[in-house]
């Protein structure tokens, strides 16, 4: 009897699961977050534009409209009597109160087979949208006019985007 206890021992301890001591592990529940905010949304007026005015090409020069709509001319350009500039506006909307970047790209002005090229300047790099959400901003431009651009109605198209920040 004396030999079966050891082995009866051993199979014993070999099946029992083993326990480790207390403080050797630890578990704790963490959290997880998540925030949907409303999609940044641009909208460009349909009643409004860039609008560079009317102007006599001369020898050429440039003609420049700023973020508040005000004219200048460069060179030998010059307004006619009556001429009226004036910026182009977006509206954005989208998540309350959160900063927004605005960037713009350059641009041509074209009638038949001529192209003008402009520059656009919007009225911030940055802005912040109001507590409902919404806002706005302008851009204004430079046009460069050569002296040998024909008589005639121009237009073009530039692109404007907004992104969070």
């Amino acid at each position: 009897m004396n030999r079966l206890f050891p082995a009866a021992l051993i199979a014993l301890v070999a099946t029992t699961p083993a326990l480790a001591a207390p403080g050797n592990t630890a578990t704790a529940t963490g959290t997880a977050t998540a925030t949907v905010v409303a999609p940044i949304v641009l909208t460009h007026p349909a009643s409004a534009s860039l609008n560079f005015g009317r102007f006599t090409r001369g020898t050429g020069g440039t003609v420049t409209v700023t973020a508040a709509g005000a004219g200048s001319i460069g060179s030998d350009v010059t307004f006619i009597p009556g001429s009226t500039t004036s910026a182009d506006s977006f509206t954005v909307a989208g998540d309350a109160n959160r900063s927004y970047s605005i960037a713009t790209t350059s641009g041509n002005v074209t009638s038949g087979a001529t192209n003008l090229a402009f520059t656009t300047t919007p009225s911030a790099g940055t802005a912040s949208l109001s507590a409902t959400g919404t806002g706005s901003f302008t851009v204004g431009g430079t046009l460069t006019v050569t002296g040998t651009a024909p008589t005639g109605a121009y237009s073009g198209t530039y692109t404007a985007t907004v992104s969070y920040n």
